[in-house]
């Protein structure tokens, strides 16, 4: 089995961060139109997981809903 691939999640309650990790490869984070939530893409620009800061309070507002880019145009 590849251990490279299945879905990573890990949450820091001391941070109150949660990241969603598709695959394990080399990439970075950049913006989307949410201030919380930051989308990871490989060097292709294809997204490979997400995170998400103050998780506990997106609790007190309206459902969360931001579009992940697939791939950078």
């Amino acid at each position: 089995m590849d251990r490279r691939k299945g879905i990573r999640v890990w949450y820091d309650r001391k941070a109150d961060f949660l990241e969603v990790l598709f695959d394990r490869k080399s990439g970075y984070f950049r913006e989307t139109a949410h201030d919380a939530v930051m989308e990871k893409v490989d060097v292709k620009g294809n997204v490979i997981g997400f995170s998400i800061l103050k998780v506990s309070s997106l609790t007190l507002r309206k459902p969360l809903s931001v579009t992940l880019r697939s791939r950078v145009a």
